[in-house]
């Protein structure tokens, strides 16, 4: 089956699989530069011709650049990249610092006007937040920017920001069955502003796959930042044996359509109301194909009931969307790295 596509904005059109860049950056171990360049057709090919990155992922606006001057790319690409000032720096915010880092992204990725740019603020307790989004629209005003999305807002600062005339078409969200809290409230925003999502960590890192079916949990430290951030989720869900009962009704569900684990947790965000996309990490294009098979079967009656059974006895992540992580001396926010985007 071909990649669906969706209206994101009037005239603007993206694959609702979104390929995400964050592992291109280093933290996941090292990067094979023109393999990951090379790549990049094959996803375009195939389809996925949205790519997701930020300022803040190093060397990808980069990489995303020299691939669309690339002669022997092929077939109409969409990136979407982030703006995400500086802990340090929030409190110098103004137009010449956003219009500094907007010109930067034109240049790394070898255009004229950005397809999208996800907002995101570190500490809602420095003033400026409204404003910076503010700058963002009058450089799309100025054709800089073609279209303003937010990422990592909860509900009352998202709307705050589409309260104050910003243009947001669509927020960034971690959403998947391990952390339903987009669910909530802010998914009612969403209805009634039509802003869209776009989500990530729809397979919690891998953690969503056969190969922890079954398996004990894993020891400390983990391979990478992703493990790290989505064994967190997991403890929030209910526990590594509330996981292994999601994953053995995933894998129920898998079998029944003949796809994966990571194929059922795909289709299940997409099929949430008000998603618009789902981004799935990848250094290459090793497990592709896999990905894919998202939009090869649909879920049934008889898999909600299986999933809703598990998802009763899990009480998941609480609260609002990313409110644990901005607890910067809890667990989810001693992970983060705040100051990523210097020159």
């Amino acid at each position: 089956m071909s990649v669906p596509r969706f209206e994101l904005a009037p005239g603007y059109t993206i694959s609702r699989l979104l390929r995400g860049g964050w592992q291109l950056a280093g933290g996941h171990g090292a990067v094979e530069r023109a393999r990951a360049i090379a790549d990049m057709q094959e996803f375009v090919v195939a389809g996925v011709t949205t790519f997701d990155c930020a300022d803040i992922y190093t060397g990808v606006e980069d990489m995303i650049g020299e691939f669309r001057a690339s002669p022997t790319r092929h077939g109409e690409l969409q990136v979407h990249t982030k703006f995400v000032p500086d802990w340090s720096d929030l409190p110098r915010v103004d137009l010449g610092y956003v219009t500094r880092i907007i010109d930067r992204s034109l240049a790394r990725l070898r255009v004229e006007a950005l397809d999208l740019v996800q907002f995101h603020w570190w500490n809602y307790a420095v003033p400026g937040c409204i404003e910076a989004a503010q700058h963002l629209h009058r450089l799309q005003v100025a054709g800089k920017i073609r279209h303003i999305g937010g990422t990592n807002f909860d509900t009352p600062t998202t709307a705050a920001m589409l309260d104050a005339g910003v243009p947001m078409v669509s927020m960034q969200t971690q959403y998947s069955l391990l952390d339903r809290r987009p669910a909530g409230a802010f998914s009612g925003l969403c209805a009634d502003r039509g802003t869209k999502l776009l989500c990530y960590g729809t397979v919690a890192g891998g953690f969503l796959s056969s190969r922890w079916l079954d398996q004990p949990a894993p020891a400390e430290p983990l391979a990478n930042r992703s493990l790290t951030k989505y064994r967190l989720i997991i403890e929030e869900f209910g526990g590594w044996d509330a996981f292994q009962a999601l994953l053995r009704a995933m894998d129920g569900i898998g079998r029944r359509h003949g796809v994966s684990i990571t194929a059922v947790a795909t289709r299940w965000v997409l099929d949430q109301p008000h998603v618009a996309g789902a981004i799935v990490g990848a250094r290459y294009a090793e497990h592709l194909a896999d990905n894919l098979t998202a939009f090869d079967f649909a879920l049934d009656a008889e898999d909600h009931a299986a999933l809703d059974a598990v998802l009763a006895q899990a009480p998941g992540p609480a609260g609002d969307t990313y409110a644990l992580e901005r607890d910067r001396d809890g667990p989810h926010g001693r992970i983060m790295k705040y100051d990523l985007n210097r020159d």
